[in-house]
């Protein structure tokens, strides 16, 4: 019942700017909040294990770490972005041991404040994609060009707009 209670707040609050535009991602969208199997502990640890650096609602600026509002879905595109995602050292090494709660609180993170840049059919990440790719961490040396390649990708490949190589939001 309370899980049903949270999936229920969250798709009230991006329903309206999803179903504003009759946005194919508003199902898309659903579906990767209900993949979420303890949604209340899915925000908590994003809140405790990202919000302090990458805000509660996603907006880091002016701190110069990618903001998460309505962008980060664009990193779940293909297999190579996705993996990316899943091998920051933040989220690879992250005390959340749990496979399954980590893919939670990383689907937590994508569909609800990434939500409009969520492309329509993105599967939400799994226990065993989480697995996988935390085994090959990145190193802070890589992550600059790494961040760079990837962004690219999404705007070439998934639609993500030119401004997304900005650390965060200008407009």
């Amino acid at each position: 019942m309370k899980r049903a209670l949270v999936l229920a707040c969250l798709a009230l609050l991006l329903a309206p700017q999803l179903a504003a535009r009759q946005d194919p991602r508003a199902a898309t969208v659903t579906q990767g909040l209900a993949a979420i199997t303890d949604p209340e502990l899915a925000r908590g640890d994003y809140v405790e294990h990202c919000a302090g650096c990458h805000g509660v609602q996603g907006l880091s600026a002016p701190a110069k770490l990618p903001e998460l509002r309505g962008r980060v879905g664009y990193m779940m595109c293909t297999a190579e972005t996705r993996a990316y995602m899943l091998r920051l050292p933040n989220i690879a090494k992250s005390r959340i041991s749990d496979n399954q709660q980590l893919a939670d609180m990383l689907n937590f993170m994508v569909y609800s404040l990434g939500g409009e840049s969520v492309i329509p059919g993105t599967q939400p990440f799994t226990a065993a994609e989480v697995r996988r790719e935390r085994a090959f961490a990145l190193t802070s040396a890589s992550l600059v060009a790494e961040r760079r390649r990837h962004v690219d990708t999404a705007i070439r490949k998934c639609g993500a707009p030119e401004e997304f190589r900005n650390f965060y939001q200008t407009r």
